[in-house]
Formats: C-alpha cells, sequence, structure tokens
C-alpha cells in the first residue's frame, strides 16, 4: 500500500479483482446478460495483471485505459479502491441470501449450477448444499448428475477445512484415530477424549486431548510428530497445540499419572459445570482445580472421575449431562436417570431408497440394518409432494409395498415395516388420500418447504397435521441444518404438549447436519410424556450408523431406553404404532402378499 492510502481504500488488487469476480457471479445467478457478467469478469483479470499502484492509478483516472475497462467500470472501481467500498456490490449482495455468495467460493461450482441449485431446490447456503449433496437431490437436476454432484461434495469438504467449528460427525473419527496414535506412545500411561467432544455436543470448535506420563516430553515429542499433525502451533513441556491435516485445530495435555482424573474432569468441562462443582466442595470444605481436591494443603487421592464425585457426595455424573442444567442436585438426591445405550437400539424408521432419493436399494439397506443387528427397519421415502426428491406417486408407492411383502417373506431374523415421509403442506395437511394412508404402518411427517413462515402460522402448521390419525411422528421438527441453516419458528412448547396430548413422536434425527429436535428440550419433552425414536434420515447404509450420533443427544437430553420407541421388541413397536390409527385402519400384517388398496 502507498504512503498515500489510508485505512478506508482498497490497495489490494487481488481482493478488488475477487469482488469484481463475485458481482459477476451474482448478476449470473441473477439472470443478468452473459455480456454484462463477463465484462467484470475481464475487468477482474486487467485489475490481476495491473502493475502500478492501485490508488494513484484511481486517483489519476487512469483505470478507463485498461483493458476491457470503460468508463461505468472504472468509475465503480475508482469508488471501491479510494473508499474500500462499493454501493453496487453491497445492492447485489443484499438482494441475494448471504449463503449464496459462500457457494461461489466451492470449487466445482459456478454461477449457473448455483442458479439452478437456488431456483429449483432453494439451496442458499453451503450447509443446505452439502445437505442436498449426501441426500443425493443434485443428481436429477439438468446439468449435474451424480459424478457432478461428487466433485461438488468434495469441493465443500474443501472449503470447509479452513472453517474454525465441525461437526461432532467429523471431528470425532479424527478424535479417536489422535488417541490410538497416542496410546502407542511407551510413555503414556492413560489418554481420554476431553472437552465438548466429549460432552457430545453437536458443533466443536476443536479436539481436547489428555494423556498421563512420568515423561510428558516424550509424550509431546511424539504428538507433535504425528502424520495427522500438519503445524505446531505452540509446544510446551506438558502442552501444544497443533493444525491437523483434517482441517482442525487439537489440544493435547499431560500430566502426571496421580492427577490424571482430576485433569479429565476439569477439561472435559462445561465451564459452568466445572463452577457449580467447586462451589459444591467449598461448601465441603474443599477446594478442588484441575490438579487435585485438597482438604487444606492435603491432595484426597482418588482413582477415577467417579471417585471424585464420591469424595464430593455425588453420583457420576457422565460427561453429557455436565452442562449445570441440574445434573448435581440429580446426582446428590439419587435421581440421575440410567442413559440409553447404543445397544438398546433394535431398529430404525427413517430410511430412504433409491424408490425416492436415496443412493442404495431397498434390499441393500435392509442387509445392512441387518448387518447391524436390528430386529426391524422402516421405510419411509419421500412421499408425491416431495417431486424434488423422487416422491413416490401412488402407483410406485402400491410397487414399492408390493417388494417389501416379498421380501419379508423371503428373509429371517428382520422385518421391514411400511413408512413413508410425507410432506406437511403449507395449511399442515398431507398429501395422500385415506386408503393409501392406511396402508402404511407408520407415517413420518416432516416440513420440506415454506421454512419462512411467521411462527404463528408455521406452529399451526404442525399443531394441525398432528390432529390427523395416520401422522405418527414429527421428522426433524424444527428444520436446522447445523452450521447452515437455523431452525425455522415454532412454538416448541405449544408442539410438545400437542403431541403430547395427541399420542405423536418426535424423532430424534440422528443426521448428524441435524441432530434434533436440540438436546435442550427433550427433558421437557420426555417430562411431559412424549416418546421419540431415534431415526438415523438414511439415505445410504453407512448412514444407518449415524443412529450412534443419536444416541449421544438423546443421552445429552437425559433419555433413558424408556423414552425410546426403538428399543421395544418389534411386536411392541406396531401396537405403539398404531395406538392412534382409527379402528379398522391397520395395515396388513407385513409377511402377507397383501398390496394397498388403490385409489
Amino acid at each position: 500500500m502507498s504512503p498515500a492510502a489510508s485505512a478506508m481504500t482498497l490497495t489490494d488488487k487481488h481482493k478488488v479483482a475477487k469482488i469484481l469476480e463475485e458481482i459477476a457471479g451474482l448478476l449470473e445467478i441473477q439472470g443478468e446478460n452473459r455480456f454484462k457478467c463477463l465484462a467484470y469478469v475481464n475487468a477482474a483479470r486487467a485489475i490481476e495483471e495491473f502493475q502500478g499502484d492501485l490508488l494513484e492509478a484511481a486517483r489519476e483516472g487512469r483505470l478507463k485505459g485498461l483493458k476491457g475497462i470503460g468508463q461505468v467500470l472504472a468509475d465503480k472501481l475508482t469508488e471501491l479502491i479510494t473508499t474500500g467500498r462499493l454501493e453496487y456490490y453491497d445492492r447485489l449482495t443484499a438482494a441475494l441470501p448471504p449463503g449464496l455468495l459462500e457457494l461461489l467460493a466451492v470449487p466445482n461450482l459456478g454461477p449457473k449450477k448455483i442458479k439452478v441449485l437456488y431456483d429449483r431446490l432453494g439451496v442458499a447456503s453451503l450447509g443446505e448444499l452439502e445437505y442436498a449433496c449426501v441426500e443425493n437431490h443434485l443428481v436429477e437436476l439438468p446439468g449435474f448428475g451424480k459424478k457432478t454432484q461428487d466433485n461438488i461434495l468434495r469441493g465443500i469438504w474443501q472449503l470447509k477445512r479452513h472453517r474454525g467449528q465441525h461437526l461432532y460427525s467429523e471431528a470425532h473419527p479424527v478424535a479417536e484415530e489422535l488417541l490410538a496414535a497416542l496410546a502407542a506412545c511407551p510413555a503414556v500411561q492413560q489418554q481420554a477424549i476431553a472437552g465438548s467432544l466429549r460432552r457430545h455436543k453437536e458443533v466443536v470448535k476443536d479436539i481436547d486431548l489428555l494423556a498421563s506420563s512420568e515423561d510428558p516430553a516424550a509424550v509431546m515429542g511424539h504428538f507433535v510428530a504425528l502424520s495427522l499433525v500438519e503445524k505446531v502451533e505452540a509446544q510446551g513441556p506438558t502442552k501444544a497445540t497443533v493444525a491437523l491435516t483434517a482441517g482442525m485445530r487439537a489440544d493435547l495435555r499431560v500430566v502426571a499419572p496421580e492427577e490424571f482424573p482430576y485433569a479429565l474432569q476439569h477439561l472435559t468441562g462445561s465451564q459452568e459445570h466445572n463452577t457449580a462443582l467447586r462451589g459444591r466442595a467449598r461448601e465441603l470444605g474443599l477446594k478442588l482445580n484441575e490438579y487435585g481436591l485438597f482438604q487444606g494443603e492435603r491432595r484426597l487421592p482418588v482413582a477415577s472421575e467417579a471417585d471424585l464425585y464420591a469424595r464430593l457426595g455425588l453420583a457420576y455424573i457422565p460427561p453429557e449431562l455436565r452442562e449445570d442444567r441440574g445434573e448435581l442436585e440429580a446426582a446428590a438426591e439419587g435421581r440421575l436417570p440410567e442413559l440409553l445405550q447404543e445397544e438398546a437400539l433394535t431398529g430404525a424408521f427413517h430410511n430412504h431408497t433409491t424408490w425416492s432419493d436415496g443412493a442404495a436399494s431397498l434390499e441393500e439397506m435392509v442387509r445392512a440394518a441387518q448387518a447391524l443387528g436390528w430386529r426391524y427397519i422402516g421405510i419411509s421415502d419421500h412421499s408425491q409432494a416431495a417431486a424434488y426428491a423422487g416422491g413416490l406417486q401412488v402407483e410406485r408407492l402400491r410397487q414399492q409395498q408390493s417388494r417389501i411383502d416379498e421380501l419379508n417373506r423371503q428373509l429371517e431374523g428382520i422385518t421391514i415395516l411400511k413408512g413413508i415421509e410425507a410432506d406437511i403442506l403449507p395449511d399442515g395437511s398431507l398429501d395422500y388420500d385415506e386408503s393409501v394412508w392406511q396402508s402404511f404402518d407408520f407415517v413420518i411427517a416432516s416440513v420440506h418447504s415454506k421454512f419462512k413462515l411467521p411462527e404463528e402460522e408455521m406452529t399451526r402448521r404442525v399443531l394441525r397435521v398432528m390432529e390427523n390419525p395416520y401422522a405418527t411422528m414429527l421428522g426433524h421438527l424444527t428444520g436446522r441444518l447445523l452450521l447452515a441453516r437455523d431452525s425455522y419458528p415454532l412454538d416448541l412448547g405449544a408442539v410438545i404438549a400437542a403431541a403430547a396430548r395427541h399420542g405423536v413422536l418426535i424423532e430424534l434425527n440422528a443426521n448428524p447436519q441435524r441432530l434434533e429436535l436440540d438436546w435442550r428440550y427433550w427433558r421437557q419433552a420426555a417430562e411431559a410424556g412424549v416418546m421419540t425414536s431415534i431415526n438415523p434420515d438414511a439415505h445410504n447404509t453407512e448412514s444407518l450408523r449415524h443412529v450412534r450420533y443419536g444416541v449421544g443427544i438423546a443421552r445429552k437430553g437425559w433419555l433413558t431406553a424408556a423414552h425410546v420407541l426403538n428399543t421395544r421388541p418389534l411386536e411392541e413397536v406396531r401396537a405403539l404404532l398404531a395406538r392412534r390409527r382409527p379402528s379398522g385402519s391397520q395395515p396388513a400384517p407385513s409377511r402377507s402378499a397383501t398390496t394397498p388398496r388403490g385409489r
């Protein structure tokens, strides 16, 4: 920058060129003619190639002479360079959802494709685009296809490497790999994941690791030399911070073996839980910190976190509950619940196949569920209103259900339940006739459109669908996409109360980009008598395993096996699914050859 430049100028030619390129992209997304878009692309190239002082050239009116830059563009460039802002650019960005600008940075994705995605699927942010790719929604769009979808998804992952927050599902496998690498160090005696990842927060900033050793220098040397480490950002005798090749940061603390339980409790957090726990220690005449529990100057020996909590007169508090939301009081009074375990799950309901927008066939999904030890699997492809996702018209639905009957006669050890994920239309209605609803074992009712309705209208929409006796459960209730899209406005208190009144389940959607209902609401729902089902929202065989993420959120929400439908044996599941249906409208048994009745 020249001495004459001020803080209000923009003289970095790369940044100026980037803004011109973004203007070209925004114009193309808005449908402007290609020549106008191309003018900004050419101007960006001219600025990149410019060798002189940009500020000086702008002030002296010499930009017009650059190749491809006429008077109109020169005036805009002068405004941008001399003031640091461009009103025209601000107007363009304000006219479109802010996330669309972010999409321009995705490799393998240009403005034309962004326009198609926005117009056809309503994709307006990076997270929404990733979700659409994972759910296979781009394959049938004009100009896309499977290969393009895969390339875009790789581009998203490349872009996300430089972000500061990460989904639990992205960070936890990396943390486990680091933990295994630590365990291979001979100097390490104990090792553990700590921090928000151990508490199963749905979004984390980094990975916290703890190890105990008599030789911390050896552990530090081993850790910073791991192939997973891209850059060492800080290193001391007992602590290191590194940037990982996976695009996230990790912190390692090394403590003496006798300090390990105290440090693990402290580093797991949360800060609010730790503050409350220190307060309880003070009430008992003790002092608690990351180095120990002290009576005067004497550290009280403990062998584990459970011993530490017992010293404070508390039952062991699982990491997921350590959020200062009543867990200390419950632990003191013996009221902590026996939290759900993944092994308790006997099946799941929200699963898609190639009959709509899934990537695996019906047979492949069933075999994968069987390999997981499930006793049943619910198939819930999209209903006919979801044309964007290959929603099933009645005739195709009949064909699918006939195939399910055939498979149920052939297979041993697993039962396929017939379901559908039905769009909740804006007025709260669903999109088949009653004769079709009678053919299902269960119906998941979900909002997939019109997210911006006012809270009162959205709430009325969801309340109305629960009056339909065929609506078994509400799918991904609040519509959020983690790190991508906020929940739509909804009176959750009213919805939970209505679900309890009508006997409608609220699913815990285990898709790692959703993980909703948010864990903060599950105690309220459970106390109101609402049952849940932990559903993977699977679109391929591997994502059936997403139920593990749902279990973590259920545990954070204080849920036990008794609160979760898909911990029950099949016959009890059938009875609970059918309890709201009108008498005489029970579906045909899944092992018969009966097909749905026509319209």
